[in-house]
């Protein structure tokens, strides 16, 4: 009796491209990424960043769970401890109902005058839009610094290490909403 091995993330890349009868050259020319990038990911060469499962999981139409395959399981505890990190701390009220299957978070986060923000996870993967609803902000996001003032906002690739402080001398509110995979 034969093991049954479990699908790799490119071998479900190219199961899914093959079955929607897409050659590599129109892979290649929707996704934007080049032929041969697109061939190690299938060949399981490369694993691609966060920002590339994302695209692919929207190009086919399909949760990325259902791409990272059992590591779907390790990604939704990780959500859930990201959570409870964020929820744990003082300056974080969440807007939304947590769940090991949500990829979409909201809070409320307050940012005392003259201070920078508390660090809970600073670094993780996916996407994150901040929207200032009272006060100032400064984000520095790598090497990037930008203040926003109220009705302001700033989106960007949360797996860049990222930094929040409120310059301004009274209290800064904000709607932050995060997506990981």
């Amino acid at each position: 009796m034969t093991k049954k091995t479990e699908e790799s993330f490119g071998e479900r890349i190219r199961r899914l491209r093959e079955a929607n009868g897409i050659s590599m050259e129109a892979f290649s020319h929707e996704t934007g990424y080049p032929e041969d990038f697109l061939e190690d990911v299938e060949n399981g060469q490369i694993a691609p960043p966060v920002a590339v499962v994302l695209q692919l999981s929207r190009f086919f139409n399909v949760d990325v769970e259902q791409l990272e395959g059992t590591g779907g399981k390790q990604a939704a505890r990780k959500r859930t401890t990201s959570h409870k990190k964020r929820v744990a701390s003082y300056a974080y009220k969440p807007l939304t109902k947590p769940g090991e299957k949500k990829h979409l978070r909201a809070y409320r986060v307050t940012v005392d005058p003259e201070s920078e923000h508390k660090g809970v996870e600073y670094h993780h993967e996916g996407e994150e839009f901040i929207y200032v609803l009272e006060g100032g902000l400064k984000i520095q996001v790598g090497k990037n610094v930008s203040n926003i003032k109220t009705g302001g906002y700033i989106s960007f690739d949360s797996s860049i290490s990222h930094k929040l402080s409120n310059p301004t001398g009274e209290k800064a509110e904000l709607l932050v909403v995060i997506y990981v995979p």
